[in-house]
């Protein structure tokens, strides 16, 4: 049997669909039937339920059949009907699903086992085996053990899978609670010890149930390091929270979508929902994965044969006065001023124009931070050369234009004396304002970096010659912060193999995890690092930057310091304090600070650096 599960996840992060019993009660089916035996009772609601996983963007559907096990359905008096149930759940999944979607079939725990039941676990495995059986000979891709609860539980999945004689692939998920334990308080790490001893290995491993979509994404930090399987992460929607002394049950599509894009981050290979959840969350989370997945698989890219030959770069130090001092280990001062929503730039030049006077070095300029719609952030750096007499270091966001718009811009900037370029991959569409809008990402910032080298050294994408070679000085980001910090400094390590020439990190409040950062990638001893440093304005703006800024970290005592200060204005002076503090620090550790401008006031960042 063929593998699709296993192409999949190894192409993209896939998308599982959400929850059926929730969708079934809106259907004014209560519990008191068998949700299982709607497969042969009322084929057609099931099926419309598919099809709404199917039109939401769903890649897996998965079968009607959780609880279709002889133990459960002998309680509604259809224990007979095993097979038939089952089969029919295959059935009606794959009339939806066709042949470009996969069909799950659904295995869930066996239940509470009579009293009175003779060798129960071995009835147990037996029940296991027979609805395994007449999903894979229905035709189900693969089966997916859902919501085990407990190690007798994968027990008995191990003693069926030894007993049955049908080759699948499957996967065993659980509900872990998030500490990374079982109900029964077995740790994940003996379930790992286990899984390499099955004969026949699973093709994935899933967290579903049980959990929020916050407190899942604990689960996911401490379970998902312990093994090398592709990792599937199902939620439940509700995650009940306290705020201002009101118990409110956050199970918004967005705010399903929010820690998807996390699990997405943290390298999670198969994302979808468990009870609760709705169509409405797989589309809104659908859309806004599916280009993190695109940028994922562009390293097919590069593999064509390069035959026209490579021409000299310009030295680094000629690139750009910005570029000469990093050259000559001159400490450097950057300050991050974004486009303006409308087309004025004048009040955005005179900005420029005080910091340059202040003594910073380069203008940093974001390419539509968090999916915003700005003035052009090539017109503005532009803009900002010519008028304000100060270089810039222009974003270059992968998410709105393809390869051959992407190349026409660096072509462009080097044909309009922009030659500090910080290259990243961006945010999706569906964090900003215009969440229908289309995101492109034919390729992330490690490909892009790889596309201004060759240009660098006189190739354009394809391999061919350009008359003159451009001169940027290839810049880089990087999150000391990083929640899988195993993966960014991976990634890390591939933005310098591939051409970046200096670092930017991401605004930084704890000095201690910047050099930690530094220190576990050698190859940073080569490249300058520009620490980036955010003077916080206030304590809402310190509390907004803990916990809606991902890839930020405000430490706890850093909330506290500024929780002290009793107003406004003493407590803007602390958060400049905290800044200055936090320069001193790593000063004799990096090349440079970027200084943020809080809500556009570059007088805060001037502050911080006079």
């Amino acid at each position: 049997m063929k593998n699709l599960l296993f192409e999949r996840l190894n192409s993209k992060i896939v998308i599982f669909d959400g929850a059926m019993g929730t969708e079934l009660y809106k259907k004014h089916f209560f519990v008191n039937v068998s949700y299982e035996n709607l497969c042969l009772a009322n084929p057609k609601a099931v099926q419309e339920i598919h099809q709404s996983y199917k039109d939401a963007g769903a890649e897996v559907l998965t079968a009607n059949s959780y609880g279709a096990n002889f133990n459960n359905l002998y309680k509604f008096g259809l224990g007979d009907k095993v097979k038939a149930i089952n089969s029919a759940a295959i059935q009606i999944a794959r009339k939806v699903a066709g042949n470009s979607l996969l069909v799950a079939g659904s295995v869930g725990p066996i239940g509470e086992l009579p009293d009175d039941l003779e060798n129960p676990e071995e009835k147990a495995v037996d029940f296991l085996i027979e609805q395994i059986s007449a999903q894979v000979e229905a035709g189900a891709d693969f089966i997916i053990f859902e919501t085990t609860p407990s190690w007798n539980d994968l027990i008995r999945i191990q003693k069926a899978l030894e007993k049955i004689e049908l080759e699948f692939p499957y996967v065993i998920s659980f509900v872990f609670n998030i500490e990374g334990k079982l109900q029964d308080g077995t740790d994940a790490e003996i379930i790992f010890q286990l899984l390499d001893n099955f004969d026949k290995k699973p093709t994935a491993f899933g967290l579903n149930c049980g959990l929020g979509p916050d407190s899942m994404l604990e689960a996911v930090e401490k379970v998902g390091k312990l093994t090398n399987l592709p990792l599937i992460v199902q939620p439940n929607a509700i995650a009940p929270k306290q705020i201002g002394g009101r118990t409110i049950n956050m199970c918004s599509p967005e705010y399903f979508t929010t820690y998807a894009m996390r699990y997405a981050a943290l390298g999670v290979k198969g994302i979808g929902g468990c009870c609760g959840t709705s169509p409405d969350d797989i589309l809104d989370m659908a859309r806004s994965i599916n280009p993190l997945s695109k940028s994922q698989s562009s390293k097919a890219i590069f593999t064509q044969e390069i035959t026209a030959p490579t021409q000299e770069a310009v030295k680094f130090s000629e690139r750009s006065t910005f570029a000469s001092k990093l050259a000559a280990k001159k400490w450097v001062t950057n300050v991050e001023i974004v486009p303006p929503q409308g087309f004025e730039l004048q009040n955005t030049i005179e900005k420029a124009i005080q910091c340059r006077k202040a003594g910073f070095d380069a203008i940093n300029i974001p390419d539509g931070p968090r999916a915003s719609s700005r003035v052009s952030a090539l017109v503005t750096a532009h803009m900002i050369q010519e008028k304000a007499g100060i270089e810039a270091i222009l974003h270059q966001c992968c998410r709105d234009k393809n390869l051959i718009g992407m190349q026409s811009d660096l072509l462009g900037c080097t044909a309009l004396g922009i030659n500090n370029i910080l290259f990243i991959t961006g945010d999706p569409p569906k964090l900003g304002d215009y969440p229908f809008a289309s995101g492109v990402f034919d390729i992330d910032s490690i490909g892009i970096i790889k596309i201004q080298n060759r240009l660098n050294h006189g190739l354009d994408l394809a391999g061919k010659a350009i008359p003159v070679p451009t001169k940027t000085a290839i810049g880089a980001g990087a999150d000391p912060n990083a929640i899988d910090m195993d993966r960014e400094i991976r990634r890390t390590i591939e933005k310098i193999e591939a051409g970046a020439e200096y670092i930017i990190t991401q605004p930084v409040f704890d000095p201690d995890s910047l050099l930690r950062f530094i220190d576990k990638i050698p190859q940073l001893a080569n490249i300058p690092v520009i620490a980036g440093i955010w003077p916080l304005a206030s304590l809402r703006n310190a509390e907004f930057m803990k916990t809606q800024v991902p890839g930020v970290v405000v430490p706890d005592q850093i909330i506290a310091r500024m929780a002290k200060a009793e107003t406004k204005e003493a407590q803007l002076a602390v958060g400049i304090e905290i800044a200055r503090e936090a320069i001193e620090k790593i000063r004799s550790q990096v090349a440079g600070v970027q200084v943020s401008a809080p809500f556009g006031k570059v007088e805060i960042a001037i502050e911080v650096i006079s």
